[in-house]
């Protein structure tokens, strides 16, 4: 072993890790869980536990008792480290630790404040809720000449899409213009993306006539389903704030990123198949969102006359639009093409309708849109309606999707350009867009992937191209509604369309599939739930599966035999490493997980006791006791906290093994478990048998040094 330790080079060693075993399953996976957030630079004693720390800013004195210790600590000494350490914090003051942090998070950035001048202080708070204070005194021409023409070419894209998204939302269209001009004024106040581009978006526009619609038909009393709309928007804007103040972001995680995928492509197909309605000219159409109710609809309108006119208009504009978007593509200078190609189809088709007037001949027109500025919206909300709490709950689902998606679109971009967008300043300033855009008759804005992305190379420096980009629908709204009277429907439905394909993400499909399994359920639960229920069940059945398989993690753990590795004092898992060799005589049995509770104990102890059954029967069938375990030892290092159950587990455990003649052993158990194991005396009953590491424990196995308790 000593020659093949000399001969192994550290590009071989990590040979080790690269080119280990496949896992079996799924089932095997292992499950990592860092707590610990990021400190200032420590040092750690040699061979202590992770709770004994020291600063960097040492003197000379306690390097030399540094030093002192390296020396003269024997494993003995460094056991007695975990045995005698401070007891860790109580549970109320963990929660207490928590709370404070959650509601006062603001407090470590504000506590300077009061030493400083009242005037000077006012300056700093402003600075950190408008972060347009902080970049804006940089600003410069150069910038706004970026920032304009960005504006300008996502205005183009915005203008006809927004009109579109009003109408997948059962609202009328001027919603949708409205919707892209108060969000995007707040949030370039706000925000602190640089790029992102906020607006309507089709995903929300489907969430919200989906689950609405069940307490209002829009058909019978359009007024009074807006009213809904308006409040649920309001709702969002309050949750959403609520997320960003209170520190609740980890509420978005529930809506994994697999889960995402799948619901965003299943709400993808169903909004393309709601736009056969304009594009085929079909009158009566179901309020049901799942594809069987819609392709129902489709086969039933063959079989009364319909005009074919409103389908060759709407797809000869979108194989305009999608050959645009190919040549854009193609040729990087002529980004503005894709952007330009929805308004280019609005204008042509309206003027081919005006001119033809084929609105006279079936072909289906917007007509009216109300021109003007937004008007306020404050006596529309109905926050006495019975209906108030399902419309809470729906401003929820939404709240959460919404900012899932605005999050991600907002992380992907300034990823590219290396700076870190704010999460919670992310979720305030989203959440006070929506809350003033449903007081000025706006409905639930987010921020836009296709607009980012146009956005973005266009090559915007600043949220100025969403100023822009407002004070152009503002000024369509003045003066070009009139215009708009015989845009033909076909074409909005066209030009949501042409948004689809980007939403169907058929190569993260596959890599989740290739990496997880379980997350790959998800998605597909997520996905077919949507196709075939309703959006609110697709999600739902994402984050069921979700939580399934975290449960199902929790009550199976993982668990692995360690072998040490040639030439290393490291101890791992003897399937991922098959050159890691096993010592005689003892098993080294580690959990891959982080609690050990009444959930899995039990099939963590049944495992162990089979394994030294079955290496007992295998040692009798060869005639070989050399081999027979006379020593299990137990890493901890995974596990964060363990329960009584976990504890009376640990008992039986060790009364079964001294049954047979095997000692226990722990190594590497974390503050809240040795604690808890030293209360309950278990550490008495296994002699003192606990190390600071595996490596330590098992030289103490073969010294006969150990440790016990004070």
């Amino acid at each position: 072993m000593a020659s093949s330790a000399a001969a192994c080079s550290d590009d071989e060693k990590a040979n080790w890790v690269l080119n280990a075993p496949r896992l079996s399953g799924p089932w095997r996976e292992s499950v990592e869980f860092s707590g610990e957030e990021s400190q200032k630079d420590i040092v750690m004693l040699h061979g202590s536990p992770k709770h004994f720390k020291q600063s960097t800013t040492t003197d000379a004195s306690s390097e030399e008792h540094m030093l002192d210790l390296e020396k003269n600590s024997s494993s003995v000494d460094r056991s007695q480290w975990v045995l005698n350490g401070p007891e860790p914090p109580g549970l109320w003051h963990e929660l207490m630790d928590s709370v404070r942090e959650t509601i006062s998070y603001c407090g470590s950035k504000y506590s300077s404040l009061k030493s400083q001048p009242m005037l000077k202080s006012v300056v700093s708070v402003q600075r950190e809720i408008f972060p347009i204070l902080v970049w804006g005194r940089n600003y410069s021409i150069s910038k706004f000449k970026h920032d304009l023409m960005a504006g300008l070419t996502i205005a183009s894209l915005c203008i006809p899409q927004s009109i579109g998204y009003a109408t997948l939302a059962k609202l009328d269209p001027q919603y949708g213009l409205y919707t892209s001009v108060v969000p995007p004024l707040i949030y370039a106040i706000m925000g602190t993306s640089r790029e992102i581009a906020i607006g309507p978006v089709a995903v929300v526009s489907l969430l919200l006539p989906s689950m609405l619609q069940k307490l209002q038909d829009p058909g019978a009393d359009p007024i009074a389903y807006t009213k809904l709309v308006l409040t649920a928007t309001f709702f969002t804007g309050i949750f959403q704030a609520s997320f960003g103040i209170f520190r609740l972001g980890f509420l978005v995680d529930f809506l994994s990123h697999a889960a995402i995928i799948g619901f965003v492509a299943g709400a993808a197909i169903i909004i393309g198949l709601q736009q056969l309605k304009g594009l085929l000219g079909i009158t009566h159409f179901p309020n049901s969102t799942d594809v069987i109710s819609v392709m129902e609809a489709v086969w039933s309108s063959f079989h009364h006359p319909w005009n074919p006119h409103n389908f060759m208009l709407g797809c000869s504009f979108l194989c305009f639009i999608l050959i645009s978007r190919f040549v854009g593509r193609k040729n990087r200078k002529l980004f503005w093409l894709p952007a330009m190609a929805p308004l280019l189809s609005v204008i042509l088709s309206t003027l081919i309708v005006y001119l033809t007037r084929a609105d006279k001949h079936g072909i289906k027109i917007v007509k009216h849109i109300k021109e003007g500025l937004n008007p306020s919206s404050v006596h529309l909300l109905q926050l006495n309606s019975p209906y108030i709490g399902d419309v809470a709950k729906v401003g929820l689902i939404v709240a959460l999707v919404a900012l899932t998606e605005a999050i991600a679109v907002g992380k992907s971009f300034s990823s590219i350009k290396g700076y870190h967008i704010n999460g919670n300043k992310e979720m305030m300033s989203m959440g006070f867009m929506n809350i003033v855009g449903s007081l000025t008759s706006c409905y639930v804005a987010t921020g836009s992937f296709s607009r980012t992305a146009v956005n973005f190379s266009a090559g915007c420096e600043t949220p100025v191209s969403n100023i822009v980009m407002a004070i152009t629908v503002i000024i369509s709204l003045q003066f070009l509604t009139r215009l708009l009277y015989f845009t033909p429907i076909a074409i909005l439905a066209s030009i949501i369309l042409s948004a689809l394909p980007g939403l169907i993400n058929v190569n993260e499909i596959y890599n989740i599939w290739k990496v997880d399994k379980l997350d790959f359920l998800a998605s597909i639960g997520a996905f077919f739930g949507v196709l075939f229920a309703s959006v609110e069940i697709g999600l739902l059945v994402a984050v069921a599966i979700s939580f399934t398989k975290i449960i199902l993690i929790s009550i199976r753990p993982g668990t692995e035999t360690l072998g040490k590795l040639p030439g290393t004092d490291m101890f791992c898992d003897t399937e991922q490493y098959p050159m890691a060799v096993t010592v005689p005589g003892i098993m080294i049995v580690r959990v891959k997980s982080a609690l050990f509770c009444f959930a899995n104990a039990n099939f963590v102890r049944e495992r162990i006791v089979r394994w030294i059954t079955a290496n007992k029967a295998k040692g009798l069938k060869g005639n070989n006791t050399k081999d027979a375990i006379q020593i299990v030892i137990l890493d901890m290092s995974n596990l964060i906290n363990i329960d009584t159950s976990g504890i009376a587990t640990l008992d039986d455990l060790q009364r079964n093994l001294l049954s047979e003649g095997i000692e226990l052993a722990i190594a590497n158990p974390r503050w809240q478990v040795i604690h808890k194991l030293k209360l309950s005396n278990f550490v008495g009953k296994i002699g003192g048998r606990v190390f600071v590491t595996v490596a330590e424990a098992v030289a103490a196995t073969f010294s006969g040094k150990i440790a016990t308790t004070c």
